[in-house]
């Protein structure tokens, strides 16, 4: 740890004693995250819940997240608070309490809004976090950070083996560990966060002359990350598909056991690990727009035959789709801090909050349409979904975004 309050920051070096532990703080995170649907094969049983009501628990969970991350980056953009890292995962810590001990939907729900209290105050603070310490490998950095949420969103389904199972909805309570030990490293984050603070300085947008080259230009960045935010609501919608339904989906129609079911998810979500270390580096080499287009395009025909295969041939569908469709997620975030260059806090906020604002909504959506039509119709339906990929060529190139910001510089 005396690593991470020694470590000086320079424009080129990569800080990865501080990646690493952000990361590992990110994997607890969404690992106490993951409870959530982990939990729900569970509390259907013991609760006699509805699809739309597990719908609305992820929303629940999802939303207060969404709605308050662009909210908290927009002003800490302006005032950092290195501090309040430790102080979300407290309300983390209470959620996971409260789970452990709520027998009542409405209990349940105050205890996941706690829960998403605590990742809207993580992920815009650890996100600026993460480009203080990048250097000039900020695909890969981002890569790091990502891989740990993905890591620990791919432990739901071994939770649900491992605790659930077994114990209930109590096991929930372990989870107050897991939260304790990441308030600990985030205290050490904390104060290496309040030392750079010091000296690190983040891109500013001057305020320009507004003509009419500045207007179209505003328009033309202003769509840009109408799109970004789009296509990562896409990705998210896909993922909740997967993360809440899929395992349902594998019992009702392949009578597989809960147990069984949650290997099926495991693996797509090891195989989204993977594919957002790998795509950080790609993007890095090749073009960060490229990499977004060619992994939704090239994961939507695996989307859409994964509902009508046997289920022998669903392991290699969910293993190679897991990959593909996720390399580009911390991609998508670098590229759209690069449009609008000093605002980490806010743009990290919305392209990952609001954009899984609107995924819980769908898990909503997802819910009440696996009640009234049947499962196999909304895998059906998700699965056409990274086809909108394609929108991804109306995006700006990294050229023109270059000389954006030369001409705000």
């Amino acid at each position: 740890m005396n690593q991470l309050k020694t470590a000086s920051l320079s424009a080129t070096s990569t800080l990865y004693p501080v990646l690493l532990t952000i990361s590992l703080v990110h994997l607890l995170n969404d690992s106490i995250q993951s409870v959530i649907p982990a939990i729900f094969p569970i509390i259907q049983q013991t609760l006699h819940l509805t699809y739309f009501e597990l719908g609305c628990i992820a929303f629940a969970n999802n939303f207060v997240a969404s709605i308050m991350q662009p909210v908290i980056g927009w002003y800490t953009d302006s005032k950092p608070l290195p501090y309040l890292l430790p102080i979300g995962m407290a309300f983390t810590l209470a959620g996971m309490l409260g789970l452990a001990f709520s027998f009542s939907l409405g209990l349940i729900i105050l205890s996941v809004t706690l829960v998403g209290i605590g990742s809207a105050v993580f992920h815009p603070e650890a996100s600026r976090v993460v480009v203080m310490a990048a250097g000039q490998r900020r695909g890969l950095s981002q890569s790091i950070f990502q891989v740990g949420g993905n890591a620990g969103q791919s432990l739901a389904p071994i939770m649900t083996i491992l605790i659930f199972v077994p114990l209930g909805q109590f096991g929930a309570i372990w989870f107050t560990v897991i939260a304790a030990i990441a308030i600990i490293l985030l205290m050490y984050i904390a104060s290496w966060y309040r030392q750079q603070l010091l000296v690190y300085e983040f891109p500013v947008r001057k305020e320009r002359t507004v003509t009419a080259t500045n207007k179209s230009r505003n328009k033309k960045v202003g769509f840009a990350l109408f799109l970004i935010v789009f296509l990562v609501f896409v990705r998210a919608f896909y993922g909740a598909g997967i993360t809440n339904f899929y395992a349902f989906y594998l019992i009702e129609n392949y009578g597989l056991s809960i147990k069984d079911a949650q290997f099926y998810v495991f693996l797509y979500l090891v195989a989204a690990a993977v594919g957002i270390l790998s795509g950080g580096p790609l993007s890095d080499r090749f073009g960060k727009k490229n990499v977004i287009l060619y992994s939704m395009i090239a994961s939507a025909p695996l989307s859409i035959i994964l509902p009508h295969v046997s289920l022998a041939w669903t392991y290699p569908l969910l293993l190679l789709n897991g990959f593909v469709v996720v390399s580009s997620f911390s991609v998508t975030l670098v590229y759209a801090l690069e449009l609008i260059p000093g605002k980490v806090g806010m743009i990290s906020g919305m392209v990952f909050g609001l954009s899984f604002g609107m995924a819980a909504v769908g898990a909503i959506a997802l819910g009440g349409l696996a009640d009234v039509m049947g499962l196999k119709f909304i895998m059906v339906l998700c699965g056409f979904l990274p086809a909108l990929g394609i929108l991804t060529v109306f995006l700006p190139s990294e050229k023109q975004i270059k000389e954006w910001n030369a001409e705000n510089a």
